[in-house]
């Protein structure tokens, strides 16, 4: 009886050995950065933004400028963005955390800026053809006390031009709200 109890004793640790092996490549492969963060730590530096924001869909966009300072952080895992600027004479400083999601295969990116107390955390795709990584989510709208649908793409035109669009999706369609384009300050 004895013998039989090392045994299982013996089989479970061996058992219990190979889970945590692959339980330490799952986490490993979990969080080590790959090629997509590479990618993205080629648009760190700073960019000079052209901004244009519509209210209502066919009206003139309101203009701005601003400059984006993206860095790596965390061992290279996330991309912090900082952007500050002057929207219709009110100084704007927002922030934006992008990352990718190693097990998942899908980025993420949050926002938050001083024109709002929320935040807002969307999930995107990669597109390699076009470069662009689609995001969809929801953002809290103020005026009308509901979370609206949108759509953000982010397409890296070349190695010093970010083209970044945003979206409301509704049942009448896409409306474009936003949309920046980041050139690398030299």
């Amino acid at each position: 009886m004895k013998k039989i109890f090392i045994n299982v004793l013996f089989l479970i640790c061996i058992s219990n050995t190979k889970i945590f092996a692959q339980d330490m490549k799952a986490m490993q492969d979990y969080m080590t950065p790959g090629d997509v963060h590479k990618m993205m730590a080629k648009y760190d530096g700073t960019f000079n933004a052209a901004v244009s924001v519509w209210m209502k869909p066919g009206e003139q966009p309101m203009m701005s400028k601003s400059v984006a300072v993206n860095t790596m952080i965390l061992g290279g895992r996330y991309q912090q963005s900082k952007m500050t600027g002057d929207y219709g004479g009110t100084p704007f400083e927002g922030f934006s955390l992008l990352g990718y999601d190693n097990t998942k295969k899908i980025f993420t990116t949050t926002w938050i800026d001083n024109f709002g107390t929320g935040t807002m955390t969307l999930e995107g795709t990669w597109d390699a053809a076009s470069k662009t990584i689609t995001f969809t989510g929801k953002m809290f709208e103020p005026m009308s006390n509901k979370d609206l649908k949108i759509k953000e793409k982010i397409q890296y035109v070349d190695d010093n031009t970010i083209k970044n669009q945003m979206f409301v999706v509704s049942d009448a369609g896409e409306f474009k709200t936003m949309e920046i384009v980041s050139t690398r300050a030299k």
